[in-house]
């Protein structure tokens, strides 16, 4: 299958295909071989805008081999490479290829095994990059630590905008790390954190957070043992967040008194447009609440309009 597969690369830097525009590639497990053969192409590809790796069993041999032609390359602007396992090594060879690059800007290292030094490796780049706007490092073992990384370089950059730092066990210590870099940040509008063992003090922190952000329009939640104390510290936000339209509380342990206070705040609130909650325990009493607070949401927009 990859001497299949190099067949057609070399067809594609030969020139029969300088059209192609996007290489989709995935679970043909290419490997590092695979990689580096692709590699060689993106560096003559004046054309390819679109390169998905994901579930190739690609190390960090092969990401060596990507970071190295991203030097070069001027037309890729979306790589997913998840669901491999380039590790803290590989990441950093990516980080370094960022602080060249002027053209990607979506990068997918979702499940690659890259722990809190691959996470720093890739803060370094965020403080340089001035392209990249998507970085999805969701299922990953950053930590608290490799997330205070993260977060130390959102309160410089100017470009990213969406986050994902999904199931990277960063806590509520890792949740104030990134509040923290809220307060100052001005891009990134969408961020989630689901599956991140923040609990009811990590979403105090980021509550306090949204009173005073302008920019994240959209912050996912789900499954974070958050509980009614959390919901009420969110639906104290709400009151004051003008920006936030979407917020993803799913699988958390909120009961009818957490739905309750959500349900108080969206009676004032007019910017928040979707409130996930599926699989919660606000039961028949909360989602009354809930009920009741959107007719008086509706009616007040109604009579603004």
């Amino acid at each position: 299958m990859i001497l299949q597969w190099c067949a057609q690369c070399e067809m594609f830097v030969n020139g029969s295909r300088q059209s192609l525009k996007a290489i989709t590639d995935i679970s043909n497990q290419i490997g590092d071989i695979g990689a580096q053969y692709l590699a060689d192409a993106l560096r003559n590809s004046r054309t390819l805008t679109t390169l998905n790796l994901n579930y190739n069993q690609i190390g960090p041999v092969g990401a060596q081999h990507l970071a190295d032609a991203l030097r070069t390359n001027t037309t890729l602007t979306t790589l997913s490479i998840g669901y491999n396992g380039i590790g803290d090594i590989g990441a950093q060879h990516l980080a370094d290829a960022l602080q060249n690059n002027t053209t990607l800007t979506t990068l997918n290292l979702k499940e690659n095994k890259i722990r809190h030094v691959g996470a720093q490796h890739l803060a370094h780049a965020l403080r340089t990059n001035k392209t990249l706007t998507k970085l999805d490092l969701s299922a990953n073992e950053i930590g608290p630590v490799g997330v205070q990384h993260i977060a130390d370089a959102l309160r410089n950059n100017m470009t990213l905008t969406k986050l994902n730092l999904s199931a990277n066990h960063i806590g509520a210590v890792g949740a104030q790390h990134l509040a923290d870099a809220l307060q100052n940040n001005t891009t990134l509008t969408e961020m989630n954190l689901s599956s991140s063992q923040i609990k009811d003090v990590g979403v105090q922190h980021l509550a306090d957070a949204l009173r005073t952000n302008t920019v994240l329009r959209t912050l996912g939640l789900n499954e974070n043992h958050i509980r009614d104390s959390g919901a009420q510290h969110l639906a104290d936000a709400l009151r004051n967040n003008k920006t936030l339209t979407t917020l993803d509380l799913n699988y958390n342990q909120i009961g009818p008194v957490g739905a309750q206070q959500l349900a108080d705040a969206l009676r004032t609130n007019t910017t928040l447009t979707t409130l996930n909650l599926h699989h919660t325990w606000i039961g028949n009493i909360g989602a009354q609440h809930l009920a009741d607070a959107l007719r008086n949401n509706r009616d007040r927009q109604g009579n603004r309009e």
